[in-house]
């Protein structure tokens, strides 16, 4: 299992049956297929849709708001943007997931590219991380050149202040509780040093640390 599976099947351990889930471009469309057996979760769109399929199931008349082709759901709803972000805006989503460029210790975000890259702004993300009853970071660790991700203070623009709950990454799992960022899990064969030496940020660490759940 490569670094991206690992982080889409741990994220979808945190959703629980019944959620309104946003799930935004890259990482984060692979968790739907860990979903376990029991859980049923339907997806939003901020391009207008409530129930979206999954990538795999493509209806070739529909894309998702990273402008990939997707499926659709028995019973979805089809809404103009206006009401999408009205539910994003009214906290009718239950948790959104989105990668990240930097996610530092006080719980800010930068998830939108700079000057030059393919994508020009940051897309509903500012609406969704304010809107999102709870907000997942699904990102790898490093950049591709070794820098962290995980940072004492972001450096990019901001996407939002002070409203991650979660990071997953491929080498661990970590949680922001009363202002601090803790690890609680490890990737297996993961030390607690290879997480300091690649993380920028100040953490803590559970006094119950658990190692990440790999699938069978």
């Amino acid at each position: 299992m490569n670094a991206k599976q690992l982080i889409a099947h741990r994220v979808a351990l945190e959703l629980q049956d019944g959620d309104v889930v946003n799930l935004g471009i890259g990482i984060p469309t692979q968790v739907v297929n860990y979903l376990p057996d029991n859980i049923h979760i339907t997806l939003q769109s901020e391009n207008g849709f409530l129930g979206l399929g999954p990538i795999t199931e493509i209806h070739p008349n529909l894309v998702n708001a990273g402008g990939k082709p997707c499926g659709i759901r028995p019973g979805a709803s089809m809404f103009d943007s206006a009401f999408s972000f009205a539910l994003i805006r009214g906290g009718h989503v239950s948790t959104c997931v989105l990668g990240a460029l930097q996610v530092d210790q006080h719980a800010n975000l930068a998830s939108w590219t700079i000057p030059g890259k393919m994508v020009s702004g940051m897309g509903g993300a500012m609406d969704l991380v304010t809107g999102a009853r709870k907000v997942i970071i699904a990102m790898e660790h490093c950049t591709k050149d070794g820098s962290a991700k995980i940072v004492k203070q972001c450096t990019l623009p901001l996407t939002a202040v002070n409203k991650v709950n979660m990071i997953v990454t491929e080498l661990g799992v970590f949680y922001f509780e009363q202002g601090q960022l803790i690890l609680k899990e490890h990737a297996p064969d993961v030390t607690l040093e290879i997480l300091r030496e690649k993380t920028e940020a100040e953490f803590s660490v559970a006094h119950d640390l658990k190692v990440m759940p790999i699938p069978v």
